[in-house]
């Protein structure tokens, strides 16, 4: 089972301007939570938090009860993936970017290029990520929109995460290879119990994959429940508006 993440009383600024504000909220091990909420509303500021990829104040983010400030920072993104919205692959095979992350970790900088996982190692993942094996020795540009960032959810694994952080991983993608990626990572919980913490302006799509729904808007937290909870009792105004495709 994944890591239970704690989140409280985050407060952020950015060039003298709140990007959040006392955020608490806790996502328990093996849970899919959503943040959901308008653009800016400082979703993935608190996202990035939670690996360091923004350095959170001390006291306010904590993996199974640890301080992210005292953790070493690869230690911590080795635990905690992510998977961006942008995909990033580098020109090579889909075999070189999946074995990436793994041979940074297990080899000196000058052997950067060798693989650090073997070709069955790279099925494993390319199986977890739903796709086939045949595309291991495929051009990483030769791939659709869909399938590159599943090579890159394939590539996070790669690391053996306990929990993934997602932002706006199919934001640029058509509704076929969403739907995809939702059922990939819906799996992925199912059968290697990771924590997910996934970052989303869609409404609909909170729906689909959430167990629970943070609704930030303007760095504040200000509704939080089960998708059925937010969308069908409206437990709040905002919440109902939102929920309605209201809240821009």
């Amino acid at each position: 089972m994944g890591p239970t993440i704690k989140i409280e009383n985050l407060t952020m600024f950015r060039s003298q301007r709140q990007v959040l504000d006392r955020v608490t909220m806790t996502v328990a091990g093996g849970e899919i939570v959503c943040l959901l909420g308008p653009s800016g509303s400082g979703k993935s500021s608190l996202l990035r938090c939670v690996n360091r990829l923004a350095e959170p104040p001390v006291g306010t983010v904590f993996v199974d009860d640890v301080d992210v400030t005292t953790m070493d920072v690869l230690q911590l993104r080795r635990q905690v993936g992510m998977v961006f919205q942008q995909v990033a692959l580098f020109p090579g095979t889909v075999a070189d970017n999946v074995g990436y992350g793994a041979a940074l970790q297990k080899r000196s900088l000058r052997q950067r290029s060798e693989q650090a996982l073997s070709p069955q190692d790279i099925t494993h993942l390319l199986h977890l990520a739903d796709l086939p094996a045949e595309l291991a020795q495929q051009d990483s540009h030769a791939l659709s929109g869909g399938q590159a960032q599943r090579v890159a959810i394939a590539r996070t694994l790669a690391t053996e995460p306990s929990a993934l952080l997602l932002d706006e991983p199919t934001s640029a993608l058509d509704p076929a290879s969403t739907k995809h990626v939702e059922e990939t990572m819906l799996r992925l919980r199912q059968t290697l119990g990771l924590t997910l913490l996934w970052v989303t302006h869609n409404p609909d799509q909170a729906r689909r994959v959430a167990d629970r729904i943070v609704l930030l808007v303007n760095g504040r937290l200000e509704d939080e429940g089960t998708p059925e909870h937010l969308f069908r009792e409206g437990s709040t105004h905002l919440a109902a508006t939102f929920a309605a495709g209201d809240l821009e």
